[in-house]
């Protein structure tokens, strides 16, 4: 597959980003410690509007609810509507931080459109055997795989009626062939992947070839730049902006405008504590920080995003 190379790509942010603030999905303090959420969902849209960002992907921790209502939904749809912002949906089956954001496959496809969202994310939350090494397709995962399997080819009617693309994650717990055998199995136009660039050294793969591999199948992506350190107390990929990574940021989108469909990217900072007593305020500075200058650096020097043009 060959697209046109200087094809315009929307800018979107993960409001996991911002997951200081209670955004997207806590992580850091272990299952179910929630950061409190500072803003809510149509500041974050005012935020999205300030920085001249195309759109978002969110999650229901940025509803502030696990049962949104329909009149929140609608309200949530008109906001984004009436500025412009395109909105997707990310939702987890079993979440190993942050319950909050899980949902079954028809939950997450109704919320969704309501929403008016154009795509809704999976994260599949596969349990893997404790030797990563050579694991790809091992019998545990695909026992799990045949199940999600299941799930969405029930849902297919409910796909189809609403219209919406549907992208599976390269999560941090699956290969990129896991993932694209179960696409194909599906075999579906509305179903295809969303690749993360930085989720398969989780599971030790080369992200370049899992980029490779999955986005001619990608609706999606999660475009991320860790810095990749090796010091006396391992071997830790560190949240970074977008430019000061380890990753080749202007050769990823090369690859997204040449090999994938896409039309948007969507941008997903991680940003750690630098020590598990870090003040949380001093956390949250970093994290905007680093937000701010990714958005720049995608925009200006990669020229990604068409609100700004």
């Amino acid at each position: 597959m060959k697209h046109t190379i200087e094809r315009p790509l929307r800018l979107g942010m993960h409001t996991y980003t911002l997951h200081f603030f209670g955004l997207g999905e806590s992580w850091g303090f272990g299952k179910d410690y929630f950061f409190e959420q500072t803003m809510d969902i149509f500041q974050v849209m005012d935020f999205a509007v300030e920085q001249e960002l195309d759109g978002l992907q969110i999650t229901k921790v940025d509803l502030g609810t696990t049962h949104p209502s329909a009149e929140l939904l609608e309200k949530v749809r008109k906001y984004a509507a009436e500025r412009n912002l395109f909105l997707e949906f990310n939702s987890s089956f079993d979440a190993g931080s942050d319950s909050r954001v899980n949902c079954t496959v028809p939950e997450a496809l109704q919320i969704g459109h309501a929403l008016g969202a154009e795509l809704v994310k999976f994260s599949l939350d596969i349990k893997r055997p404790a030797k990563l090494y050579g694991s790809c397709m091992h019998p545990e995962v695909m026992r799990q795989m045949a199940e999600k399997y299941e799930l969405f080819r029930a849902a297919i009617p409910m796909i189809e009626e609403f219209g919406m693309q549907i992208a599976i994650e390269n999560h941090t717990d699956t290969f990129a062939d896991e993932i694209l055998w179960l696409v194909d199995k599906l075999c579906h136009p509305l179903i295809g992947t969303c690749v993360d660039t930085m989720n398969p050294l989780q599971v030790i793969e080369n992200p370049h070839d899992a980029m490779e591999k999955m986005l001619p199948r990608a609706f999606c992506c999660h475009f991320s730049d860790d810095i990749i350190v090796v010091d006396p107390l391992g071997v830790h990929d560190i949240g970074a902006p977008h430019g000061q990574g380890s990753m080749d940021c202007p050769l990823m989108v090369r690859q997204i405008r040449e090999k994938s469909p896409m039309d948007r990217i969507i941008l997903e900072n991680e940003i750690a504590f630098k020590s598990m007593d870090e003040p949380i305020e001093e956390a949250r500075t970093r994290e905007l920080d680093a937000c701010l200058q990714s958005i720049r650096y995608l925009r200006d020097e990669l020229k990604l995003g068409i609100r700004n043009r």
